[in-house]
């Protein structure tokens, strides 16, 4: 809101009854604002440019108007974008991959979010039937693109387009188009690099010049081998995506990146053999468990059943949980190695390099679902029937990785957990082998 001051000066009057200072001659002054700074100017300046008294007005009663709404978000993305405007002198950059499920139906699938690490809190999300459309985007901005899975045998390719404001030039060094595989570990405490990239290609887009106008270029990376799966876990992260950079003298390069997930399908193992195990306690308490299968796929269904040989102790109930276990850092395959049964009987060398390595490993252990099979206190020769599907564990499960790249690890385990009327806990691990059998 503009008003007049008794000097002929115009200010500008804020909501609530607050008044700016007066400007007295021909003198720029600024008001307290918290974002942007806002000027104003006196009478004589009116004609020359009334523009700028204008502007500054509305901008600050749209500010002070969502500061007393606390739409505090709105505010970020107006302080974002007048930022990435000048950061980026104007130029948007947008990248879309080429190919959908209907086009490419072996090697394309629509994902219902984006994978991540935590465990959702609602356990039958992952049960109910939700139909396609209702998976959020990547990019809102640009058109119903959903978020997709590729295999690992598909091309990347695709479109890139670079949109200048109408009236501005923008003077660059080159347009190049990158991708890259990397290995991130930068979200744990791991001494060396934070990240690996075992792919980094590039291409070039556009030779050195001028941006005018809208510009839509395609491109493609063609025959490139994924050997690992996209995953993010806890404190490590492999990730495929596509990377555009804008070349400047003198200034930064403008970058916008596209991240690719793919996914590996796998083989069935061809030996498979039934998990059977007996433990206890020396004349307390003696049970033996048996699952009908070690490997099992990320749809699949873990059966089994449990048999109480020896019970002179007073169980209260008993549960069965799925632990996801990830291990990062240098020398994983080393660590895994040195903790295996058997392992650690090298030579003095090894053994103590093997120690080393295991000092920087990080290990982040995540229970994804724990319940409860039996309650009540059992009897020699009782019979527990176990029957766990995978599908319905509210997380995003992958597949088992043993060393990738000798530099993180994802196992899984099933933990059978008894607990007696004084709260007392006994509990079994047991590793299980998780393997991809369709993309999706």
């Amino acid at each position: 809101m503009v008003s007049r001051s008794q000097a002929g000066a115009f200010v500008v009057a804020e909501p609530g009854g607050r008044r700016g200072k007066l400007v007295s001659g021909n003198r720029w002054r600024s008001t307290k604002l918290p974002f942007p700074r806002v000027c104003t100017k006196t009478k004589n300046d009116r004609d020359a440019s009334p523009a700028p008294v204008v502007i500054s007005c509305s901008l600050q009663f749209t500010l002070n108007s969502l500061l007393q709404s606390h739409n505090y978000h709105s505010l970020f993305a107006i302080r974002q974008s007048f930022f990435n405007s000048i950061g980026t002198g104007g130029l948007q950059i947008k990248i879309r991959l080429s190919g959908t499920p209907d086009t490419h139906p072996q090697s394309i699938f629509y994902l219902r979010h984006r994978p991540s690490w935590k465990v959702r809190k609602n356990v039958f999300a992952a049960l109910k039937q939700r139909s396609i459309s209702a998976a959020p985007t990547l990019a809102p901005e640009g058109g119903p693109q959903r978020i997709m899975a590729y295999s690992c045998d598909h091309d990347t390719e695709g479109e890139v387009t670079l949109a200048m404001a109408h009236g501005k030039k923008l003077d660059h060094m080159g347009v190049q188009v990158k991708f890259f595989g990397r290995i991130d570990m930068e979200a744990g405490a791991h001494e060396g690099r934070p990240s690996y990239d075992f792919i980094s290609l590039s291409k070039e887009l556009l030779p050195p010049g001028s941006l005018f106008d809208t510009r839509t270029i395609p491109f493609n990376f063609r025959g490139v081998e994924k050997i690992h799966e996209s995953y993010h876990g806890r404190n490590v992260s492999v990730k495929y995506f596509v990377r555009v950079e804008v070349q400047r003298q003198w200034l930064p390069p403008i970058t916008q990146e596209h991240e690719v997930l793919v996914q590996i399908p796998g083989v069935e193992p061809s030996v498979n053999e039934p998990i059977k195990m007996e433990v206890g306690i020396e004349d307390c308490l003696h049970i033996e468990f048996e699952y009908e299968r070690r490997c099992y796929h990320l749809h699949d269904v873990i059966c089994g059943k449990i048999n109480f040989l020896l019970v002179r102790i007073k169980i209260k109930h008993m549960e069965l949980a799925v632990i996801r276990r990830e291990t990062s850092g240098e020398g994983v395959a080393a660590s895994a190695a040195l903790t295996a049964p058997g392992g650690g009987g090298g030579a003095g060398a090894t053994g103590a390099s093997a120690q080393s390595d295991a000092q920087n490993i990080v290990t982040e252990t995540q229970t994804l679902l724990k319940y409860e099979i039996m309650d009540g206190a059992p009897v020699k020769g009782e019979l527990i029937p176990v029957r766990l599907y995978l599908r319905g564990i509210p997380a995003d499960v992958t597949p088992t990785y043993h060393a990738e790249n000798n530099r993180f690890a994802v196992r899984y385990f099933l933990n059978l957990v008894l607990v007696d009327e004084e709260d007392r806990r006994y509990f079994k691990q047991q590793e299980i082998i998780l393997w991809r059998k369709e993309l999706g």
